[in-house]
């Protein structure tokens, strides 16, 4: 699947619709999203299964406030509606290959469990 560009419109039904959304949020005006792009896009071709979507802060700016982007790029990779990794700055193809696969490996069962524990104790 190539890279979509996400809306705030359209951000439910990709999560509820898809197991594995990587979001990567950028501008027009960065240069390290630039150099970034074609890297989040080569990737993309690779994994066909996983929602590779591109949002624009400018914008969507109600979706970079969802999840409190304060630079760019930013990388959020989510599982089963869960972002489970967040990285601020550009990272090297190998890096997004290993984070894709550390995504694909995850017990979600345990990162429930471990989500609703922390919950309860900030509660």
């Amino acid at each position: 699947m190539a890279v979509t560009n996400l809306k705030i419109e359209d951000f439910e039904s990709t999560i509820e619709n898809n197991d594995i959304v990587i979001l990567d949020f950028w501008a027009e005006w960065c240069g390290p999203c630039k150099q970034f792009s074609p890297i989040f896009e080569a990737v993309s071709e690779k994994h066909p299964d996983i929602v590779f979507a591109k949002v624009n802060v400018e914008e969507q700016q109600e979706l970079a406030g969802m999840f409190q982007v304060r630079s760019i790029p930013t990388l959020v990779f989510m599982r089963e509606k869960i972002v489970v990794f967040s990285n601020p700055g550009m990272i090297p193809e190998s890096n997004l290959e290993e984070g894709i696969q550390q995504l694909c490996d995850l017990d979600m069962e345990k990162v429930r469990q471990d989500l609703e524990k922390a919950q309860q104790e900030n509660s």
